[in-house]
């Protein structure tokens, strides 16, 4: 797979604030915190870019050093197909992190994307609601195994250089979810320390939204006091449509600072990636889509820190 334009990659890290290194280091901007910092990617509309989200904001901060991990929660497993992990990959599954028949470092899968790791998804998480109607916890279910992972995680079948490349801890956990509000949504809100939440530029966003807000404060309220929005990303950004703009404006008049600056643009190079099984930033790092995909990861950053500042 070819490798991240590093140009792109210096100029992230630098509008991220990051000091860069000598030719052959790596930025590495990592939390200040004893743990990984978890973030789960949702909406329940369909079609809004979770995924693509997900994939992409992992490989743009893979990409300025930061060491991530996607644990694939939808059923569909494009999260794991758009990283190129075939199905014979898939011997250890996030269904079975929730059944409790694995440990989840033990279904850790290495991406092709330097410091990016993946845990892969099948259509086995179809039943999962099912099989954890009458478990104990079901809705900590994530968020116990997640307690349970070593912060370096740990992939199967490492040689001795990939141990060395893997022994940073994980500073970004990011959970894909399906697009509904079902028990895996919940258990990946109920791990999570904030919600990240792609908005396609469209009519019914903001309807969508207030679903949503109103699911996160039940969460906050019955089961993580912690979760909180990060941030809510606008995508498929059309500049010819007023439309885009219109709800572009409404959701920041309604949401104000929540909102990032960055924008995803409509791209058609986004949308053919996953078909290679190639992240946007690898398939085509020139294209808008990637450079909006690399400014919000800096974006993102400069947020956590400026969240991490007002904890301390």
């Amino acid at each position: 797979m070819e490798q991240l334009d590093k140009t792109l990659v210096t100029d992230a890290a630098r509008s991220a604030g990051s000091a860069i290194p000598a030719e052959g280091g790596n930025p590495v901007i990592a939390p200040s915190t004893d743990r990984p910092r978890i973030l789960v990617v949702a909406n329940q509309k369909g079609g809004v870019g979770k995924t693509t989200t997900a994939i992409n904001l992992g490989t743009a901060l893979a990409a300025v050093g930061e060491r991530v991990l996607i644990v694939d929660l939808d059923p569909q497993g494009n999260a794991s197909t758009g990283l190129g992990i075939g199905h014979t990959e898939r011997k250890v599954s996030a269904y079975d992190v929730l059944i409790g028949a694995a440990l989840i470092e033990d279904a850790i899968v290495p991406t092709k994307v330097p410091g990016l790791d993946i845990v892969p998804s099948t259509m086995d998480l179809l039943g999962a609601e099912l099989e954890l109607a009458s478990v104990q916890r079901r809705s900590h279910r994530l968020r116990d195994a997640l307690s349970r992972m070593p912060r370096h995680g740990k992939t199967r079948g490492e040689s001795d250089a990939e141990m060395q490349s893997t022994s940073r801890p994980y500073s970004y956990l990011l959970i894909d979810c399906p697009p509904s509000l079902n028990l895996l949504t919940i258990n990946a809100m109920t791990a999570a320390d904030a919600i990240l939440v792609p908005l396609q530029c469209e009519f019914f966003a903001l309807e969508g939204l207030s679903q949503l807000l109103r699911t996160v404060e039940r969460v906050k309220t019955s089961l993580n006091p912690r979760l909180d929005i990060q941030g809510i990303v606008l995508t498929m950004f059309d500049q010819r449509n007023k439309l885009s703009d219109q709800v572009a404006s409404d959701v920041r008049s309604y949401l104000g600072d929540k909102v990032y600056r960055t924008v995803i643009p409509r791209n058609v190079r986004i949308s053919e990636a996953p078909s290679y099984g190639k992240p946007a930033l690898v398939y085509d790092h020139r294209c808008a889509g990637s450079k909006a995909y690399m400014k919000l990861a800096a974006e993102m950053i400069q947020r956590e820190r400026r969240i991490r500042q007002s904890a301390a």
